[in-house]
């Protein structure tokens, strides 16, 4: 018999029971945005098109295989606190925040655009989640800044794409990936 349980019955020496079903439901959010962010970065990597095709298709890549690697770091963090990581695509998109990446096939400047945004999003919820986590837990806290230096990094590569020679960035003030990949095509079209 399986358990799909999230609550655990035990966890790592030194942590109560009820931190570590609090890290487990704090992890459990960011694994989902991790899965979520793989997926949206290989979609991207698929329907990228135009001039800066080949320079971002192949950044890509390596963003996904790290952001798949802190998804299983994740998941076994969630796993050694005696929780359960729920890894299906049922799970993300019951539990998930926020909504589906809608941009499909587009031009590369404007996916980066809506990238940016996404990136923002899970930026500031895994610095949120740090937040807490840092409190009482450094094991987990240190897995999430290992996680946040590689996931500012893409940013700013992102960003590299969308930032004028005078600081300005493309994207500054958009609300929703379509404005943000809006406003990044029509800067790359001027």
């Amino acid at each position: 018999m399986t358990s799909s349980r999230t609550e655990p019955k035990y966890t790592v020496p030194g942590l109560s029971v009820q931190d570590g079903g609090r890290l487990v439901e704090l992890l459990r959010l960011r694994l989902h945005a991790l899965n979520d962010l793989s997926l949206t970065l290989k979609h991207i990597h698929w329907n990228v098109v135009g001039p800066h095709f080949i320079a971002i298709h192949e950044m890509l890549d390596p963003q996904v295989d790290r952001v798949r690697a802190m998804a299983d770091d994740t998941a076994e963090r969630v796993s050694a606190l005696g929780g359960v990581p729920l890894g299906t695509p049922g799970a993300l998109v019951a539990e998930r925040t926020w909504d589906d990446y809608d941009i499909g096939r587009a031009d590369a400047i404007a996916h980066l655009g809506a990238l940016d945004l996404v990136y923002t999003g899970i930026v500031e919820s895994h610095r949120a989640a740090l937040a807490e986590v840092g409190k009482f837990d450094p094991v987990t806290e240190d897995l999430l800044i290992g996680q946040l230096r590689s996931l500012e990094q893409f940013q700013w590569f992102v960003r590299a794409h969308l930032e004028s020679s005078g600081g300005d960035l493309a994207t500054a003030g958009a609300r929703t990936e379509n404005e943000a990949a809006r406003s990044a095509h029509e800067d790359g079209v001027r």
